[in-house]
């Protein structure tokens, strides 16, 4: 009985820290070149494939009507908020901690990057990478939920 106990225990508890590691959950952005907090994001899995929807806009400069007027795919002219920036992430099958093989949009200059999420700090942050051939930008999320 205490091994079935003990053992579920471990199970739980690495199916946790494995959860904790995976990019799904809520994300505040904060901006690689001022520092400031940008918005919300929740990023979800469907079918083994990750997307992440802007929730909350929390830079006061931005319009909660603002659109994507810049974007030159679907995305064009649509509300930022509620605006599905990341997609078509999934998990890389060399390193099960990178997700990669999607995109992500800047809504401010519509420009579209390739992208590579990484959870580090046991997933209380997210290394969120947008590479445009050879050059890179990369932001820290932070986990809120």
């Amino acid at each position: 009985m205490i091994k079935t106990v003990v053992s579920t225990t471990l199970l739980l508890a690495s199916l946790s820290a494995f959860a904790q590691m995976s990019p799904v959950g809520l994300w505040k952005t904060i901006d690689d070149d001022s520092g400031k907090e940008k918005s919300l994001v929740r990023i979800k899995e469907t079918n083994g494939v990750f997307s992440g929807t802007i929730e909350k806009l929390l830079d006061p400069t931005t319009k909660p009507d603002e659109v994507c007027d810049k974007c030159t795919d679907d995305r064009k002219d649509k509300p930022v908020l509620g605006m599905t920036i990341l997609r078509g992430l999934k998990q890389n099958a060399d390193d099960k901690a990178v997700f990669d093989g999607g995109t992500i949009v800047d809504p401010n200059n519509g420009k579209l990057y390739r992208t590579r999420l990484k959870p580090v700090e046991d997933g209380k942050k997210l290394e969120m990478r947008g590479y445009i051939g050879p050059f890179y930008r990369t932001q820290v999320w932070l986990r809120v939920e």
